[in-house]
């Protein structure tokens, strides 16, 4: 399946950009313009207007400049950055480099920090038809790292080509940025992080009862390429434009309620060939190594510290940020690592190439650790071929109310989406997928909290090269309606699951399921409000259009728009997580039911207040789950996570809640279910908690009922391979008892903790 281009564009910018010869302390190389940078052109740069804040304005010049000179006009402009960055500016001055000019080997930090409705600006005057003013910084930052490898407080965020610490009401526009000491060569190894942008808020260096709350900032038509760095995870981020909090100490040393940055917008920027990211926002280096770092949460669920639960817990979220409209191109890592923020909008950005040169695992544009926020209207291609994460999108550890939504990936050879787990109300709806060929719902390493929802989406892939739809096990309840799945394949039905019991967490309805070979596969899910149709698209699927930008999103998206004739119309069912309106701007729904797929057709009456009389949550088991709410008796429980890990947890019916034995438990230990009466079953259902970290600890066990006539329990079978995630027992016959135990006799030898597990289970044959 290949795309088409059905816009002429400009020739993308070379990544590399080549001198004939690079001498040694030579000047860094004039980039080749972009047809995604601000065009050349422009109407006026904004230091040639009047400061509309009234504020005093300071010029540079590279070549003509002198610092003996006042700096106050173009005609007095100072020469070298070192004047910036020896002077405090106050609230409402600007900071102002002469269009046309170079500044190599020197890093701009100007001090100081704006005021409300008065931000510090940094930006460019001079010929509009000149190339933006260039800050060259060729590796000339300090290092983050003391001798040791630990991140050095008086050194650690110093490491861009601009420079903010501590510093708030900033506004960074019309500039071009580089760091790198050799365009022609990427370094692979060592310590070298460099940045184009970086903003920090260094905690250990607040004076004490100083503001930890960095205000407004404003990054806009800003060019940054060629950052280099080694292509291996040094414990920290680096990239184009990069916002970080850092503290030596670990997060409990820290006062709540503070250290973060709020009320920023990044946009319309332009990065290429950078490392690690395009845009880093928020990470937070507290430390958070070894068991005090970690917590409980509500569930009893133990949170390693890097899991970053304290951000929430201590409200020390980033908050009320836009990322939009920027185009990054050849990404070492991750193109947009987000973390630690809520009340984000991320939209309208597009990642070609991602992971290019990075060696582990990360995905092209992921919240980590955030709430409330959204990714919408962006674009992802280029992706690598990445047995880890590699997708263009990431359900993360530790989000809180996420939504993907309106997104557009194609040509993304590792898959869809990454999902880690750890979180709650996690939504995908209307996201178009176009030959992400790798796994569609890739990993699941941690129970959630809530259910996730992947709704009414479309996926187009080649069976052929698809890995699977999910290779792991989803550990807790996931919803999968009004989805599109569209094999192009004409010799390879879908291939959907790599694990035995992958989906027995999964729900599907109403999705459509449609092989080009008409032979489906024997692992398709059951869906009895399903369909096997053709969706009819407007557009061929072969054909799906590429190239035409993120502005057009909507225009490449309609090629995937269902035909008036389309038995995938009305097909659907309504849910509240599908929102109010679909990719393409349409209001949901019309007719009798939403339509499957990502694009609503507007026929029938509109629905305006739609109701869900039809809850998906609340549909049939087809089984009965016989210890369902039933009392359970442990020989031993864990004291700890607030009395969260009681065995009553093994028979509430909710994979996210265990059971755990105390550290000092010793073997057998002992679960005992009592029916209340005479119970008959031929069926055992286990389940070990192994969540991220957790492996599974039981070794043997064995399955007794009671017999009450001997006053004894009695064995009926036995296992000594372990139980892990999702054991069934069965070959046993039918059993009648009022009382079954769960003998965990041994652990596994490599494990050291005792045993911990969600679920205990119970059925009958016909039942």
């Amino acid at each position: 399946m290949k795309p088409v281009r059905t816009w002429a564009r400009a020739p993308r910018m070379g990544l590399t950009v080549l001198l004939a010869a690079l001498l040694a302390g030579s000047l860094a190389p004039a980039a080749a313009a972009s047809d995604h940078s601000p065009a050349a052109v422009k109407a006026d740069l904004p230091g040639n207007t009047p400061n509309p804040t009234g504020g005093k304005d300071y010029f540079f010049d590279a070549t003509n400049g002198r610092d003996s000179a006042a700096g106050t006009s173009p005609q007095t402009a100072w020469r070298t950055l070192a004047k910036a960055n020896a002077t405090t500016f106050r609230p409402g001055d600007r900071v102002l480099l002469k269009a046309g000019q170079q500044w190599n080997n020197e890093q701009l930090w100007p001090k100081g920090s704006g005021s409300a409705g008065r931000p510090i600006t940094i930006s460019a005057y001079g010929d509009a038809r000149a190339r933006r003013p260039y800050i060259a910084t060729n590796g000339n930052v300090p290092s983050p790292f003391r001798a040791d490898g630990t991140k050095n407080p008086d050194t650690v965020g110093r490491t861009g080509a601009i420079v903010l610490r501590n510093q708030q009401y900033f506004e960074i526009n019309n500039v071009e940025l580089s760091n790198d000491d050799n365009f022609a060569t990427d370094i692979t190894t060592g310590s070298y992080v460099r940045d184009g942008i970086m903003v920090s808020i260094n905690a250990d260096l607040l004076a004490a009862g100083a503001d930890s709350i960095m205000d407004h900032f404003r990054v806009s038509n800003v060019y940054v390429h060629d950052l280099d760095g080694p292509s291996s995870w040094q414990k920290i981020h680096y990239g184009g434009v990069n916002f970080q909090v850092f503290g030596s100490r670990s997060y409990k040393s820290y006062g709540t309620g503070g250290y973060y940055f709020k009320d920023v917008r990044i946009e319309n920027n332009t990065f290429a060939k950078v490392e690690l990211h395009a845009v880093q926002f928020a990470f937070n280096w507290f430390a958070a190594d070894g068991a005090d770092a970690g917590q409980y949460d509500e569930n009893g669920k133990f949170h390693e510290g890097w899991e970053q639960l304290w951000v929430r817990t201590r409200d020390l979220y980033s908050r009320d940020v836009y990322i939009g409209h920027n185009y990054a191109e050849s990404v070492g890592q991750g193109a947009v690592q987000l973390a630690d923020t809520k009340n984000m909008t991320v939209e309208y950005n597009e990642v070609n190439g991602y992971l290019k040169r990075y060696n582990a695992v990360s995905v092209a544009l992921y919240l980590w650790a955030g709430a409330d926020s959204v990714m919408q209207y962006n674009e992802v291609y280029d992706g690598p071929d990445n047995e880890f994460d590699g997708t263009p999108w990431d359900l993360e550890y530790t989000n809180f109310n996420v939504t993907y939504q309106f997104n557009y990936s194609h040509d993304n050879a590792a898959g869809w989406m990454s999902y880690m787990g750890n979180s709650s109300n996690s939504v995908a709806r209307y996201n178009l997928s176009v030959n992400d060929n790798g796994v569609l719902v890739k990993n699941m390493l941690s129970t959630n909290y809530s259910p996730t929802y992947f709704a009414n989406n479309t996926f187009v892939y080649d069976g052929a090269e698809l890995g699977y739809v999910h290779d792991e096990t989803f550990l807790s309840r996931v919803y999968f309606l009004n989805n599109i799945f569209y094999n192009s394949s004409a010799t390879r039905s879908t291939p959907w699951y790599r694990r035995t019991g992958a989906l027995r967490q999964a729900v599907f309805s109403n999705n459509d399921y449609y092989e080009a070979s008409g032979v489906h596969s024997s692992q398709e899910p059951a869906d009895a409000a399903g369909s096997r149709a053709h969706p009819k698209f407007v557009g061929d699927p072969a054909k799906y259009i590429t190239g035409v930008g993120v502005n057009q999103i909507r225009t490449a998206a309609a090629h995937f728009k269902l035909r008036d004739d389309s038995p995938l119309i009305d097909a659907g069912r309504y849910n509240p997580h599908l929102g109010t309106e679909d990719f393409l701007g349409t209001h949901i729904y019309y007719g009798d039911a939403p339509d499957v797929g990502m694009a609503e057709s507007p026929i029938g009456t509109k629905v305006t207040n739609p109701v869900d009389d039809d809850p998906i949550e609340n549909g049939p088991d087809d089984r009965i789950n016989l210890a369902l709410g039933k009392p359970v008796t442990a020989s031993s429980t864990h004291p700890g996570a607030g009395g969260t890990l009681g065995a009553e947890k093994l028979t509430d019916g909710d994979p996210a809640t265990r059971w755990a034995a105390a550290d000092d438990a010793t073997y057998p230990i002992t679960l005992d279910i009592a029916f209340g009466a005479d119970t008959t079953f031929d069926e055992v259902y286990l389940d070990e908690y192994t969540d991220s970290g957790t492996n599974p600890r039981v070794q043997s066990f064995a399955l007794q009922r009671w017999d009450a006539g001997t006053g004894a329990w009695v064995t009926f079978a036995s296992r000594a391979n372990g139980i892990g995630h999702d054991l069934t027992v069965t070959g046993f016959g039918s059993v009648t008892t009022s009382r079954l135990r769960v003998a965990l006799t041994g652990k596994v030898p490599t494990e050291v903790y005792t045993p911990t597990m969600t679920e205990i289970a119970v059925y009958r044959a016909g039942q």
